[in-house]
């Protein structure tokens, strides 16, 4: 029989019809739905038991309290805690995904040999520690011909690694730069004892000059918490902020008021506010204070301005505020947490003097509970940079092995290219590290070590804190690799050497430093952080303007445009680049692609002759670096914002390649009197690429 059109489509819809009103088309969905949820690829919610673990982050800077969700013994999920003395309940993006970065691409998995080729090999831990402990043999009794770099701002781990650097002769241990040095160095100039402290909580003004109080320095989601309370919903703050610096940073953002001024001149606004305090009648009562008085009489609303850009009047303004406060309080820094000289921290100290002080504290230092570790306070006078500026003009000689302990100083120093050439003229360089970072992939030897939650650790007292407190990473989990905590092996290795560090775990070591600080270990090994009000007598301090006058730069960069790099947390730190999950937060005129963005101002744009989005190229003698443009109005004009975090050529594809390192056009030079390394305030060429 014949089939024409008419009985095709009767056939084909017929067909149709009976096939859908049958179940099996029905069951072989329902069972393919079912069969693709169980590829063994598919993430699965983990059934059992709900846990909290109290904990401090070691990945993030701002040392942040958090609280870890286990279900079954698996950490899920990082949150605030509370009842932590360094968060409050807060916290930051770093320290969010720290339970994600268990997973991270770039962890290293297991310990690393450099092959002759450049190649890196797997070797075993065995084999790893052979090799460790033949380089150590070699160099040790030698005097400096063994170093030691590390990235760790407050744990113990830093008197295990100085007290083996003083076994084996030598004095070269030193910490990655930070606010904490510079303000060490001032605070030690003016005859402070101990650590200084800030008292956030119970200030009424709050005036940050250059230091990014609410974003990332000192323990800075504990600030955020004092400014929250601070500022109730729909309600006048209690206490006022007020923040100088460069750019409308996340500080300045959050700030009552936010006063412009050029980057590197920090140390001028605060001795111009000394300048108006004191025709006010305020009075410090140290022995120099005739002599700090006429040093600063020439820093007059007027030439502070023509140096600052900061508008005389709001000036002014300030310091009433100032003046009219109880307890206020006046912070320095740098606006990216490094590269100040003392002489801003001097000049922020001289001010909170001439307003009594109520604010700052002297907090108390532990002694050290490794035989033959550095004291805190000699950590802080050591400086890496000016160490490997000696050893690049060849006044120093290069140590034959340098150890870098969870720091990336190939990415995260001032002039990246110079600093990693003169760490290529060292024959041995051994990293531990968590991830295979920039200076990893430069080390001869690298040794994998285990997450902050997959460790023991502490904190003790983080420069920012406005009292002593103590407190351990725990271990929620076991590592999920090959990896080992720094201190065991460097301890393990010390001893079979025959170099006697006074412990032979660090557990042990922890437990003494515990006993030191007056804290009970079992508590603070249990997740209940150590707190103390102790302090010290303010007394016996000076204003030191002879060493002001010496310190305190007037002059401005050559190049036409200042730089001020700009750290925002989630966008990583030296040692974590971005976390993967943190790619969200990054924003449109951040990056794009491969391509990140800088900031400058309508004005600033309109002399370069430049719009948004165009190409734009950034150099001075130290290097160059491609960018697009972002007009935002948060910027002084004739300065140009750079954000930190960018660049990498390590890591994993979230962060290699992505936009440019501004470290590259940052020069360091050196700070009379002090000799510390500064680089905060650095100029530059722009134009249209």
């Amino acid at each position: 029989m014949a089939l024409d059109r008419r009985g095709f489509m009767k056939f084909v819809a017929g067909g149709t019809a009976g096939i859908m009103a049958s179940p099996l088309p029905w069951k072989l969905l329902d069972d393919v739905s079912i069969w693709t949820q169980n590829w063994p690829w598919i993430p699965r919610n983990i059934d059992g038991t709900t846990e909290f673990v109290h904990t401090v982050s070691k990945l993030c800077p701002s040392a942040v309290g958090m609280k870890v969700r286990t279900v079954s013994g698996r950490p899920v999920r990082a949150v605030g805690d509370p009842d932590h003395p360094l968060s409050l309940g807060g916290i930051s993006a770093v320290a969010a995904a720290e339970v994600q970065m268990l997973y991270s691409p770039a962890r290293m998995k297991r310990p690393l040999r450099r092959a002759a080729d450049g190649a890196y090999v797997a070797i075993t831990w065995d084999e790893a520690l052979a090799m460790l402990e033949e380089q150590l043999s070699a160099v040790k009794g030698s005097g400096d011909k063994l170093a030691c770099l590390s990235g760790d701002d407050n744990g113990t781990i830093n008197e295990v690694l100085s007290g083996l650097l003083a076994k084996a002769g030598s004095s070269n241990f030193f910490l990655m730069p930070g606010e904490a040095q510079p303000a060490q160095r001032a605070w030690e100039l003016m005859g402070g004892q101990g650590q200084p402290g800030y008292d956030f909580e119970n200030s009424d003004y709050v005036l940050g000059i250059g230091a990014n109080i609410l974003e990332s320095w000192g323990p800075a989601i504990r600030h955020r918490h004092f400014f929250s309370v601070a500022h109730p919903h729909g309600e006048e703050p209690a206490v006022r902020y007020v923040y100088a610096g460069p750019v409308q940073n996340n500080t300045a953002a959050g700030a009552d008021q936010w006063l412009p001024i050029k980057p590197g001149t920090e140390a001028v606004f605060a001795l111009g506010l000394a300048h108006l305090l004191i025709k006010k009648g305020a009075v410090a009562n140290v022995p120099d204070f005739g002599d700090f008085r006429a040093y600063t009489a020439e820093f007059t609303p007027a030439k502070v301005a023509s140096l600052t850009g900061v508008d005389p009047k709001a000036l002014s303004r300030v310091a009433d505020e100032l003046a009219a406060a109880s307890r206020p309080l006046v912070v320095t820094g740098s606006e990216f947490d490094q590269g100040a000289g003392a002489a801003t921290a001097m000049a922020g100290f001289a001010v909170n003097l001439l307003l009594g002080a109520a604010s700052v504290k002297a907090l108390p230092v532990a002694d050290s509970a490794v035989q033959g570790a550095m004291s805190r306070a000699r950590m802080l006078r050591q400086d890496f940079i000016a160490y490997l500026s000696r050893i690049n003009a060849g006044k120093a000689p290069a140590p034959q092995v340098l150890i870098v302990h969870e720091a990336n100083p190939a990415y995260a120093l001032p002039q990246a290219d110079d600093m990693a050439k003169v760490m290529e003229k060292i024959p041995f360089k051994v990293s531990f590290s968590t991830f295979l970072d920039e200076t990893a992939m430069m080390c001869d030897l690298v040794l994998p070590v285990p997450m902050g939650i997959e460790r023991q650790d502490d904190v003790n007292t983080p420069y920012g804190c406005g009292q002593v407190t103590y407190c351990m990473a725990q271990q929620v989990i076991e590592p999920l690799v090959d990896a080992r905590p720094a201190g065991d092996v460097l301890l393990s290795t010390a001893a079979r050497l025959g170099m006697d560090l006074g412990h032979r775990s660090f557990e042990s070591v922890l437990k003494a430093k515990a006993a030191a600080i007056g804290a009970n270990y079992r508590k603070v090994s249990a997740g209940t952080p150590y707190v103390s009000k102790a302090a010290l007598p303010l007394t016996g301090l000076a204003l030191r303007p002879d060493v002001l006058k010496q310190t305190v730069s007037l002059s401005s960069p050559a190049e036409p445009f200042a730089i001020a790099p700009v750290h925002k947390l989630n966008i990583g730190t030296s040692n974590t680049a971005t976390p993967p999950f943190n790619t969200k937060t990054i924003r449109r005129w951040e990056l794009q692609g491969d391509e990140f963005y800088v900031m400058m101002n309508a004005a600033t744009a309109r002399k370069l002759g430049v719009k948004q989005h165009d190409a734009v190229s950034l150099s001075n003698k130290d290097g160059s670096i491609r960018a697009r443009v972002n007009i935002f109005e948060g910027v002084m004009t004739d300065t140009v914002a750079v954000l930190l975090g960018f660049g990498h050529t390590a890591f994993d594809e979230f962060s290699k390649g992505k936009g440019a390192n501004v470290m590259h056009l940052l020069t360091a030079g050196f700070e009379p009197v002090t000799g510390l390394s500064v680089w905060n305030r650095a100029g530059v060429n722009i134009a249209k690429a």
